[in-house]
């Protein structure tokens, strides 16, 4: 635990040095219903005394969520959460992208989601990636910290060469783009950024073995200091307004991981990854394509 430590120590000093989006980044200070949409009745949703922290429960009758009013084709997406705390067996809490603001069967989307414990039990993270509806790249993560004790900052990088998710800086995942024909890369769809608490009892915990325990409910999880910097669409023609002119999140030093930045995803590959759908070769027969392309180029 101690070597583990001192690790992650490392990682996360590394990482947040040379990794960091520059000056003119659009962090949002806006009040929260300049930027998003909610979908839950008011005593679902709370607000710190200043409106910078947004809190959403869950309870029997149903959970709560928000979405951004802007939807976005490429750009750096980042919000600092905190989990469920306690006994969250069946809770998912998300942060996520998609293109539709429903479950459309034709949706591109790409997800993170806490998945709920039982006290003590590790929280892991899963991620997921669509396009046209279809699914099934799931990838599982363990974390280096315990992400209901504070908040922490889980990002998406997204441009034409790589989707990268990273958490407080360090990237646990990377999506080449392979540029052909059947490609599963979901790059010509705009996406909202989407947040919410839901109930998962029938599979989050334990595949399922672990439901959900009302009598704990309501279930908290807290947002705060969202920064988006993108190309904002607008129909019918798409235009990218960004704090920045270059628009950074889509140089070259962006299409792939910089030589720190591999280190530090190898790390996670030894230390942090539970399950990997590239892996799972009882569930795929034939790997997906995207499979046999490689990150670290």
């Amino acid at each position: 635990m101690e070597t583990r430590a001192c690790l992650v120590i490392f990682v996360t000093a590394i990482v947040a040095a040379i990794f960091r989006p520059p000056v003119g980044a659009a962090e949002t200070n806006a009040p929260f219903g300049d930027v998003f949409t909610k979908s839950c009745p008011d005593n679902d949703f709370k607000t710190s005394q200043d409106g910078k922290i947004w809190n959403i429960s869950l309870n029997k009758q149903g959970g709560c969520g928000f979405m951004t009013k802007e939807r976005y084709r490429f750009g750096w997406f980042s919000m600092r959460i905190k989990a469920v705390g306690g006994d969250s067996a069946g809770v998912v809490t998300t942060y996520f992208m998609c293109s539709e603001n429903a479950a459309g069967p034709e949706r591109d989307e790409v997800d993170i989601e806490f998945l709920g414990n039982r006290t003590g039990q590790p929280y892991l993270v899963q991620t997921n990636v669509y396009k046209n509806g279809t699914g099934g790249r799931e990838m599982r993560h363990a974390l280096w910290f315990d992400p209901t004790h504070d908040f922490h900052t889980y990002s998406f990088l997204w441009n034409n060469h790589q989707l990268v998710i990273f958490v407080d800086k360090v990237p646990i995942r990377v999506y080449k783009n392979a540029n052909y024909t059947n490609n599963f890369f979901p790059n010509e769809k705009p996406m909202y950024l989407f947040s919410s608490i839901w109930d998962a009892e029938d599979w989050a915990t334990r595949g399922g073995a672990d439901k959900t325990d009302w009598s704990k409910s309501p279930f908290v999880s807290s947002y705060t200091d969202f920064t988006a910097d993108g190309c904002r669409w607008e129909d019918p023609f798409p235009a990218c307004v960004s704090n920045t002119a270059d628009n950074w999140w889509d140089q070259y030093d962006t299409w792939h991981l910089s030589d720190d930045q591999k280190k530090d995803y190898a790390w996670v590959q030894r230390n942090l990854v539970v399950y990997d759908y590239c892996k799972d070769t009882k569930r795929y027969t034939t790997l997906p394509e995207e499979c046999w392309i490689s990150p670290w180029e």
